[in-house]
């Protein structure tokens, strides 16, 4: 029996250059609402939703009454960087490169409609990509598996015939949790010894790398084949 080979990619930090836009937007929202969280602390959360990376920053124990306002705040301050927005190195190609494999192209996000539309113009690699997820898609976001269980309803593709590519531990666990392999990029700012030792099968600095070395990577070699 035939059966559907995936690459489902995370977006921000992995195909696209944002990391460092949603960490500062993060740590301004905060400080707005009189929250005080290093800048450092607010990247290495980036990866997570806003529903997980409120109680990882702040506590679950917390007076949750400011929290749509600050996520509000973030999703206000994160558009301001909408112009300057670019892809990583060699994001396209890669899209392309695996969907010639055939493999079937899912953007695994927990974006916004509005703000996954932008994402995917500036990407322009919509001829190869099959589907996308978005907020709506999820009940809890990274490093809860959901989102990747929903990208792979999209891709019509069980977890044995699937790849996960991402760029936080949180990708990694949410990827794990859903029982996909992750290929990890260093491109988000978690160290190759991080990536690893969340679960990641290979890490490579970034899509351009893990294009260059694609014939050596998961992403051609079906898991299991």
């Amino acid at each position: 029996m035939t059966t559907t080979a995936a690459a489902l990619f995370d977006v921000d930090g992995t195909l696209l250059d944002t990391t460092y836009f949603h960490a500062l937007a993060w740590w301004e929202a905060l400080r707005q609402y009189d929250r005080t969280v290093p800048a450092a602390r607010a990247h290495r959360a980036v990866g997570m939703g806003a529903d997980q990376l409120l109680d990882h920053l702040l506590g679950d124990d917390r007076d949750r009454g400011d929290d749509e306002a600050i996520t509000a705040a973030h999703d206000a301050i994160y558009a301001t960087y909408w112009p300057v927005i670019t892809p990583l190195p060699g994001a396209a190609d890669l899209l392309r490169a695996c969907a010639a494999t055939g493999r079937r192209i899912v953007l695994a996000s927990s974006a916004s409609e509005r703000e996954l539309a932008v994402l995917r113009r500036v990407l322009d690699a919509d001829d190869v990509i099959a589907a996308a997820t978005t907020a709506d898609d999820v009940a809890a976001t990274k490093p809860a598996p959901d989102l990747v269980r929903a990208a792979l309803d999209l891709a019509g593709a069980a977890p044995e015939d699937t790849v996960f590519v991402g760029d936080t531990v949180w990708d990694v666990v949410a990827a794990g949790r859903a029982g996909v392999r992750c290929v990890a990029v260093e491109s988000g700012g978690f160290s190759a010894q991080e990536l690893l030792g969340a679960g990641a099968a290979e890490v490579h600095r970034d899509t351009a790398e893990l294009l260059a070395e694609l014939d050596r990577s998961l992403l051609v070699h079906r898991p299991g084949a």
